[in-house]
């Protein structure tokens, strides 16, 4: 049986159900849903696919990547590691577990080449870790903290995007220095209503809230690219 070109892995069944209705309407790259906890996922589960999406949410990865002109069939894996330990919205109150050596365990196993994800921004010693572990796997690694109105839209929102690549037999193929200074407003069709994660209403409904912008992503996916 031929593999679709895409895994995502969300554990919320909320987000996975919108997840499916994307890939139906052919809004997000097609691809299989896995709504087990990434705890539960071995290496063996992810062999075959071109794209694998962790913490996906509503497929904000996926849909950033095209916007980039990333094609579905180049391969990628991409990942949000919830926030709510670091979340200055939280103020503390959820204790959540960090699930950065979860991801960590299926990138040092399965090499892929590149490897995008996204943060709250005041991450620095949580980013610091991630740095640490995926230069030992053999990434050269690099970042930027970007707000939403940095591609036109009227809210803050800083998030850290960070990047990390290897060649095929996972050493650093360059380095990673990301030009974000150059980036443009994104220009958004007036007819068209976007709420604040950047999704078209018609691709978000109840999964409002539970994605990155997919517009800043696409400015950093495509520097990266440059």
């Amino acid at each position: 049986m031929r593999l679709m070109p895409a895994y995502y892995n969300e554990h919320d069944p909320k987000a996975a159900a919108w997840l499916r209705e994307l890939i139906r309407n052919g809004l997000i790259a097609d691809g299989f849903v896995d709504e087990r906890s990434i705890e539960d996922i071995t290496p063996a589960d992810l062999a075959g696919y071109t794209q694998c999406h962790f913490f996906a949410g509503i497929g904000g990865w996926s849909y950033a990547l095209r916007l980039a002109g990333w094609p579905d069939v180049r391969p990628v894996w991409t990942g949000s590691c919830p926030c709510t330990t670091h979340s200055s919205a939280a103020r503390g109150a959820n204790k959540e577990r960090d699930w950065w050596p979860c991801w960590a365990r299926l990138i040092s196993a399965s090499k892929p080449g590149t490897v995008f994800g996204e943060q709250v921004a005041n991450t620095a010693h949580w980013f610091d870790g991630v740095c640490d572990d995926m230069e030992a796997m053999g990434y050269a690694v690099g970042a930027a903290v970007l707000p939403a109105c940095s591609v036109g839209k009227d809210h803050k929102r800083e998030r850290l995007y960070f990047v990390g690549h290897s060649d095929e037999h996972g050493k650093p193929s360059r380095t990673i220095n990301a030009k974000t200074s150059g980036m443009c407003r994104h220009d958004r069709d007036p007819r068209e209503l976007v709420l604040s994660d950047g999704f078209p209403h018609r691709m978000a409904y109840s999964g409002f809230g539970n994605a990155i912008v997919p517009q800043v992503a696409a400015e950093f996916i495509k520097a990266v690219m440059s």
